[in-house]
């Protein structure tokens, strides 16, 4: 008789295997939470390190950074325009500290005559808050030293891009703002053979959009920006007056000017906002564009480098109506001082409103080789010239402004001529970069002992 199999052994190696299943399942199960709870600490580590680069707190305003603006596109709406302490400082910055003082949006405010105007409407007591993208067209570093400059006066600048229109809206819910001065742009003529995209989207797209929020905004606010002398372009007739023809632009960059010009009487015509064109003509001063003839001529000479100086192309001088930066920065006053209210309310018109556009110059046009001799004399150094002929660059060869308009409504009248502005320049140009060597003296620079850097 056959004996049954012993299963005994199998039993047990069933057993054990299945307490190895158990002990190998507990084991992943283990490595998966610790691995899931890394993940999170991870996750939670990033979120804590972007709101602490994007979201500082009020007092740590001033330690902004260059690398904020890496991050600015996708970062703005998420996480700097919000918070309490985010709207504690616009709010605070933009509070009028004078009886009927105004709310004013300064856009470029980290520009050079954006931090001018910033300054001057604090300091008489109007509330200012600053927009400002702080592109790389010239170096950054400027544009943070006036940043701070302005910290120090308690003027705080929003970093963001006028095509942002997240934040713009955003501003304009917390702030009701009285006026806008518009002043940010893509500056430069020649520039514009090179990034021609860059001028469509700040002087068309970026002003555009503007607009849109401004005329959606209840109040509305009255807005003055900055149009240019080079929307002149090709007229032949001087002094240039706001009659003469501006259809004939030189360059893209006056083109796109002239475009803003048509947009604000768009929405002039439709929505009802109050809009004042400046046309500047080529503003310098202390905290100026290092992009601007004087500002490279001066580095150059010093660094004993060869500048070049254009001609016309029938050997003529070229000469700029030269505009010193506090004749600017009183115009700019003058216009939001005489600027009417807007009309409209929630996007819909109510009425007729004002539409106006002025030139700012200095009405005496100064050859651009007299420019280079009172440096040459203020720096003590001789330049190495290389005279050429002008280029089709989109330059013009000649400008000179008529401001009568502007001095009849409201008082414009420019005081400062080429050789004093130039002097107040230096005085800036070699304190600002320490430069002392074959400078004269600042006592000879400067003539006098008076404050040149203020707006």
């Amino acid at each position: 008789m056959a004996c049954p199999p012993d299963t005994s052994k199998t039993s047990k190696l069933e057993r054990y295997n299945s307490y190895l299943r158990r002990v190998n399942s507990t084991k992943l199960l283990a490595a998966s939470s610790k691995l899931l709870f890394r993940a999170t600490l991870l996750v939670a580590l990033a979120l804590i390190f972007f709101f602490t680069l994007n979201y500082p707190p009020i007092s740590d305003t001033s330690h902004h950074t260059p690398i904020l603006h890496t991050h600015q596109n996708f970062l703005s709406s998420a996480f700097y325009g919000s918070g309490a302490a985010w709207e504690k400082q616009v709010r605070h910055s933009s509070t009028p500290r004078r009886q009927h003082g105004f709310s004013v949006l300064v856009t470029g405010a980290a520009g050079f005559v954006g931090s001018h105007c910033a300054l001057a409407l604090k300091r008489r007591g109007d509330g200012v808050l600053g927009l400002d993208n702080f592109n790389s067209y010239y170096d950054p570093s400027l544009k943070r030293a006036r940043q701070a400059m302005l910290l120090k006066h308690q003027i705080f600048i929003v970093e963001a891009d006028l095509n942002d229109g997240s934040i713009l809206a955003k501003l304009f819910d917390v702030v009701p703002f009285t006026h806008v001065l518009h002043l940010a742009a893509q500056a430069g003529v020649r520039y514009a053979m090179k990034n021609p995209q860059s001028y469509v989207n700040s002087n068309i797209a970026g002003f555009v959009n503007l607009l849109e929020i401004a005329k959606s905004a209840d109040p509305q606010p009255a807005i003055v920006w900055a149009s240019s002398s080079s929307v002149y372009g090709l007229n032949t007739h001087n002094p240039f007056s706001e009659l003469h023809r501006t259809d004939q632009p030189a360059s893209l960059y006056a083109a796109t000017k002239k475009a803003g010009e048509e947009i604000a009487h768009t929405y002039n015509h439709i929505y009802g906002l109050s809009i004042t064109g400046l046309r500047f003509f080529t503003v310098y001063g202390p905290w100026g564009r290092p992009d601007m003839a004087y500002f490279f001529f001066t580095k150059d000479i010093l660094q004993g480098k060869p500048i070049t100086i254009y001609k016309t192309q029938d050997d003529k001088e070229v000469a700029r109506d030269f505009t010193y930066i506090d004749d600017v920065v009183k115009g700019c006053l003058g216009a939001l001082d005489t600027a009417e209210k807007s009309t409209g309310s929630g996007g819909k018109k109510r009425g007729p409103a004002q539409l106006r556009i002025y030139n700012l110059g200095n009405t005496s046009p100064v050859a651009v080789g007299k420019l280079v001799g009172i440096l040459e004399n203020l720096l003590n150094v001789k330049a190495k010239k290389n005279v050429v002929k002008m280029p089709r660059n989109g330059d013009v060869p000649y400008t000179h402004a008529n401001v009568s308009l502007a001095y009849r409504d409201f008082g414009y009248k420019p005081t400062t001529d080429l050789a004093t502005g130039l002097r107040k320049f230096v005085r800036w140009y070699v304190g600002y970069y320490g430069i002392q060597s074959r400078v004269k003296r600042e006592s000879e620079i400067t003539g006098d002992h008076s404050d040149s850097d203020s707006a």
